[in-house]
């Protein structure tokens, strides 16, 4: 079926034609940088929507094949058939000039790469769509986002699934079904630039071996060295410095390869260098000692104290159903960075009980709910607003938090940009001329000013996509268990940050793995664009377009020190997150599970950092918390908060 026919109403000069490459692939694992690609399949489609072009293989990867209860490839099966570098060529010509498609496009586009590199090739393609990130935004009213769920959805055969061929020829009528979904609620497409990759990239690096001890502090002058200290080293040394990290690790130290204001020494032969470790050291106040001396010291490491055990999930607990709790009823503290770090507090308002909406006087006759208090549930059955998505426009930036807030209080969910699953628009001053207006009088969606929402009536219509399962609306501070399956490990969860498409900013989201001491116990606990997976792969940042990241976390295989995720954004540049505008954040289990939770969080007015939500541990539980606290200096200074220099 053609993009451009009229069932769609995709012009071809649209934004939504385009020469495509739809992939899928079978792995032998999930770390594109460790595992093998045991089977691909590429289908080419041009912008008139009409096939051109397919290809298919098994592949010998020359290793073990993984789950074969997945994917059924054994090693059997896969002897004799090609290996990548000999087939690397002629699938390149069939990506060359096309947007590479995937569901969960990263993954795919990741293995790719790596192949591409191992066979010293680079992986011709310079923008991919997910259709994954693609069908959050337009939010059809699925159970999940499975390629399967998505299937029966938009009425697209499928028969043999996790086969290469069949899921990519799945994957075609999902997307042709999902552009015509996006050009009807005029949505842009989340495109992805993939600007070429260095080979030195996919280079496994082995994973850090954690250290078991707490940070006790700065050496103190003519003091021993502890275990769980923090050492860094900088400058030419005498003796091979992995000979050095390897006797510091043994001695049971931390090695860091950055000096934030928890290292407790550096180790340079130069300590008047012009190194970055160095400058920083004396900025912060870090004692510096030579070679020598950190060889002698070596030779009688202190005991140190062990970080606490880390509480077992039973086996045997039962699923623990998502409840949102307030502030009131949590006595752990919000994770911020350490008090003494040079970053004001701007605490953006709290979004539980907005302290007076701003919103027009009611009507004679009509009485105003009380405000909710803190403790009760948004979720009470009865609420006018329970079920509905309410898109908020227009509006200076008071009157639309205000606005949301409201609705969040009524036991609705704020939407940030029009969806399938939007079920009201409010309008404020200057709403009328919102560019997606058009589109939503075309959509016939119930339209009601400010007034509405001092007490809503039965909507005008809820409409048929209405999940039979609704993610729990989180205000800001609000707590839910994360359901962890009966018998079954945690699985991993996925917390999905998305805002309004910007121009002339990027915004980028990251974390941090912190101990019971509310620090990274190693660099690589904090990831980020720069380091977007931890060396074990139990961490990964995701970008499934320009307005949308996704932490990915495995909390069954977290080291065993940390204690919470804290999951922020960052601005780059001098734009603030008051002109950013709501961030909504969703949690899910899996890459393709339906969120459980969502929160828009959007009261900041200077801020250009962000913590957005934390997931951490509560007895042998995990929980999410939404936070929303704001300050106005950029990334580095919340990392140094941390114990981390983004700087080197």
């Amino acid at each position: 079926m053609s993009l451009a026919s009229t069932s769609f109403n995709v012009p071809a000069t649209a934004d939504y034609a385009h020469d495509w490459a739809l992939v899928d692939v079978e792995t032998s694992g999930l770390m594109a940088r460790r595992d093998r690609v045991l089977s691909v399949a590429v289908v080419t489609i041009g912008q008139d929507g009409e096939q051109t072009g397919e290809f298919s293989t098994l592949l010998n990867p020359g290793c073990d094949p993984g789950p074969v209860e997945v994917h059924g490839l054994t090693t059997e099966r896969l002897r004799g058939a090609p290996t990548f570098d000999q087939v690397a060529g002629r699938i390149g010509a069939m990506l060359q000039d096309r947007v590479l498609v995937a569901h969960n496009a990263q993954f795919d586009y990741d293995f790719l790469a790596h192949e591409f590199a191992r066979a010293r090739m680079w992986l011709p393609v310079s923008q991919r769509l997910c259709t994954l990130a693609l069908n959050r935004q337009v939010d059809p009213p699925t159970d999940n986002m499975k390629l399967g769920t998505l299937a029966a959805h938009y009425g697209v055969p499928q028969q043999h699934a996790h086969d290469a061929l069949d899921d990519t020829r799945v994957l075609a009528g999902i997307l042709r079904a999902s552009l015509r979904e996006a050009a009807r609620l005029d949505l842009p497409l989340p495109l992805v630039t993939c600007p070429p990759r260095a080979e030195s990239r996919f280079t496994p690096q082995p994973p850090k071996t954690p250290c078991a001890y707490r940070n006790p502090g700065r050496l103190t002058p003519g003091g021993p060295l502890r275990q769980g200290m923090k050492i860094a080293i900088t400058g030419e040394t005498a003796h091979a410095r992995a000979e050095l990290v390897g006797r510091a690790v043994a001695a049971g130290l931390n090695m860091m390869a950055s000096v934030s204001r928890h290292t407790s020494v550096l180790v340079t032969n130069e300590p008047t260098s012009a190194s970055a470790k160095a400058r920083r050291a004396e900025s912060e106040g870090v004692p510096v000692i030579d070679e020598h001396t950190f060889l002698q010291l070596l030779a009688d490491v202190r005991t140190g104290t062990a970080h606490e055990a880390t509480a077992a999930v039973s086996a045997g607990i039962a699923p623990v159903a998502a409840t949102v709790r307030e502030r009131a009823t949590e006595p752990e503290s919000t994770t911020v960075p350490d008090p003494d770090m040079s970053v004001p507090d701007v605490s953006v308002p709290d979004l539980c009980v907005p302290d007076a909406p701003v919103l027009p006087p009611p009507s004679p006759g009509v009485s105003v709910p009380a405000p909710r208090q803190v403790g009760d549930s948004a979720h009470t059955l009865g609420t006018p607003l329970t079920g509905h998505r309410v898109l908020v426009l227009g509006g200076v930036h008071a009157d639309a938090v205000a606005a949301r807030t409201r609705v969040v209080e009524l036991g609705g969910s704020a939407a940030i940009n029009l969806s399938a699953s939007v079920t009201e628009v409010v309008l404020l001053t200057g709403g009328p001329q919102d560019r997606r207006m058009n589109r939503v009088l075309a959509l016939e969606l119930p339209v009601h000013d400010a007034h509405w929402l001092i007490a809503p009536t039965a909507a005008g219509r809820v409409t048929a996509t209405v999940r039979a399962r609704e993610p729990k609306v989180m205000p800001r501070g609000g707590v839910i268990d994360l359901p962890m399956p009966h018998g079954t490990a945690s699985p991993e969860w996925y917390v999905t940050a998305s805002w309004a498409p910007q121009t002339g900013c990027e915004i980028d989201v990251v974390a941090f793995l912190l101990d019971e001491d509310e620090q990274v116990t190693s660099d690589e606990e904090f990831t980020f664009y720069g380091a977007p997976e931890s060396p074990a792969g139990t961490v990964r940042l995701l970008t499934g377009g320009p307005a949308e990241q996704t932490i990915a976390v495995d909390l069954a295989s977290l080291p065993p020190a940390t204690r919470k995720v804290v999951v922020a954004a960052a601005i780059d540049g001098a734009t603030t997150f008051g002109t950013v505008g709501a961030v909504q954040i969703g949690a899910a289990p899996g890459s393709s599970g339906a969120p459980i939770a969502r929160a828009t969080l959007d009261a900041a007015t200077t801020e250009r950092t962000m913590l957005l939500a934390e997931i951490y541990r509560r007895g042998p539980l995990w929980r999410l918390r939404t936070v929303g606290q704001g300050y106005d200096q950029g990334l580095d200074s919340l990392a140094r908060g941390y114990g981390v220099d983004i700087s080197d």
